[in-house]
């Protein structure tokens, strides 16, 4: 795990190791005393393989750990919130309204006008495939997306997609028929399927492992936040009733362009990396390269290694998250395209109350998911608070399928019932920031990320179908699916769990007994793209 092979002081210049073995505190000076003096690199390389490290990561990190002070870490991450975070949570906001407009248009007289209702004026199966048609191809595109992802500038890549999904969006306004819907929504599909995957690697590149929570969280929310402004603006254009253009059409078309402008400001504003943030000054980019240190996760690097490829497969993590992610997705869908035709045809509420009662949807959305990150802080229990957002979901499915449906007081219980059933998004959002802090390596990242997503897609693929037209509106064989769903979810997290803390627990073994590199706290290998389970100073969170 270590290497003499002294590196090009061109491209390396790494601090000389201090003579304690406890982490000291440096300024900015002594770092760049450090790496102007060549004569010291044989010293300095003694204990880092340099091979391993990226050559872009390596010009901006040290040899030896450098300890940021709490006020500096915090000057440090409000100005990556500024450039990074504002972005991931405006996108997803808009990735997440531009989602939600299907379910929108589907009481706005998108069906009827695009011949998708059956004889006796109830939606047909086809309105299904629109949903399924982008996770299908989101499922074959992810593992040639990730890899992109991992080999191109991130957020410039994140910006051509932005701006390609807008243009599909705006599209969807000029269709008529159902082929010509499919067409489009196979498109956004396409390009939509570089969101979350470019975010995960953003998070572990930006942040701290104690801070990704909360920012996976916060543009996560944004699931919510769409329920609340897209019903508000949805109700507005439900009440045009004239004009060259229906109402969803121009929903449709103001979602697009609103996606192609925002594109263009994602390309000037976001860095793609901390090596290569040019709105950072370079003791910054340093420091922010070095606080990352810790996460152990690496940082960047571009060289695919097959042996991280058959890591990530013989992984149990890799197929929890998978896991976790179907479990999840396949209740979100439906749910998410079927919620207006629910709440309007089960519950008995007006097309206008139905926009207006998914801005509470919204709000509740936004409630699990703080809470949620709030516990995780508070307890640092991961895996147990997402245990306790899946109780809601099996009580509000239960009530959804034996409570009568048939007073104004029942609409209203059921309704509080459907809003509960949601409270396992906050096992989805939390697996994603687990899945951030606990796989190491590049190329395994890219594997295990791609297969989570592909898990995502096909969740979401399925969602929809078990929603039977003939059943419609209490859609009993939905509803139990959802329920086998979460009793697979609690089985997958209380083995997952298991599995983490046996694999901790190993590791602290091999430190009482005295190996070296199972209690490292200089970090010494931090940058040299090992996996998780190459790397036995790692610890996971669970």
């Amino acid at each position: 795990m270590s290497s003499t092979e002294v590196p090009d002081p061109d491209i390396v210049q790494p601090l000389a190791p201090h003579q304690d073995d406890a982490p000291k505190r440096y300024s900015m000076a002594e770092v760049e005393r450090a790496r102007s003096a060549p004569e010291d690199i044989e010293e300095k390389g003694a204990n880092v393989d340099y091979g391993k490290i990226d050559k872009e990561v390596a010009k901006y990190s040290s040899a030896v750990r450098i300890e940021i002070s709490p006020e500096e870490n915090i000057r440090l991450r409000k100005l990556i919130d500024k450039r990074v975070l504002l972005v991931m949570i405006l996108t997803y906001f808009l990735q997440a309204i531009d989602k939600g407009t299907l379910s929108f248009s589907s009481i706005m007289g998108l069906p009827k006008d695009t011949g998708m209702l059956t004889p006796e004026g109830k939606v047909s199966q086809d309105f299904s495939w629109l949903t399924t048609c982008i996770y299908i191809t989101i499922l074959i595109v992810e593992y040639p997306q990730n890899y992109i992802i991992a080999r191109v500038p991130v957020a410039k890549y994140l910006s051509f997609s932005i701006i390609a999904w807008g243009a599909v969006l705006a599209c969807h306004a000029a269709c008529h028929n159902f082929v010509g819907l499919v067409v489009v929504r196979t498109l956004l599909g396409l390009f939509e399927s570089a969101c979350q995957p470019a975010f995960v690697i953003l998070s572990a590149m930006w942040y701290k492992r104690e801070e990704q929570a909360s920012r996976v969280t916060y543009w996560y929310m944004m699931n919510g936040a769409q329920q609340i402004v897209g019903g508000l603006l949805a109700y507005c254009f439900t009440l045009i009733t004239d004009g060259p253009l229906k109402s969803w059409q121009w929903l449709f078309m103001a979602y697009g362009i609103i996606s192609v402008v925002f594109g263009f400001f994602v390309l000037w504003w976001m860095p793609d990396s901390p090596m290569r943030a040019k709105c950072f000054t370079e003791e910054d980019k340093h420091l922010m390269v070095e606080r990352v240190r810790e996460n152990q996760t690496g940082l960047q690097n571009r060289t695919f290694k097959k042996e991280q490829v058959w890591d990530a497969l013989t992984d149990p993590q890799t197929w929890c998250y998978a896991g976790i992610q179907f479990t999840t997705t396949l209740p979100t869908s439906g749910l998410g395209a079927f919620a207006n035709l629910i709440i309007s045809g089960s519950l008995g509420f007006t097309n206008l109350q139905t926009q207006l009662l998914a801005m509470v949807l919204g709000f509740y959305i936004i409630i699990v998911l703080l809470g949620s990150v709030w516990l995780v802080k508070k307890f640092n229990q991961n895996i147990l608070v997402m245990l306790g957002f899946v109780i809601p979901s099996f009580v509000g499915t239960i009530l959804l399928m034996t409570v009568p449906n048939q007073t104004f007081a029942q609409h209203v219980g059921l309704l509080i019932c459907y809003y509960i059933t949601l409270s396992f998004w906050a096992a989805q959002t939390l697996a994603l920031s687990m899945m951030s802090r606990n796989v190491g390596g590049q190329t395994k990242k890219t594997v295990v990320v791609a297969t989570n997503f592909i898990f995502w897609s096909a969740g979401n693929a399925i969602g929809p179908q078990v929603f039977l037209s003939r059943e419609a509106p209490k859609y009993f064989t939905a509803f139990a699916t959802h329920l086998g769903c979460y009793s697979l979810l609690v089985l997958i997290l209380i083995f997952f769990r298991f599995y983490l803390v046996r694999q901790n627990k190993k590791r602290d073994q091999l430190a009482a007994a005295g190996v070296s590199e199972a209690r490292d706290e200089r970090l010494t290998h931090a940058f040299e793209d090992l996996t998780d389970r190459e790397n036995p100073n790692f610890r996971y969170v669970y």
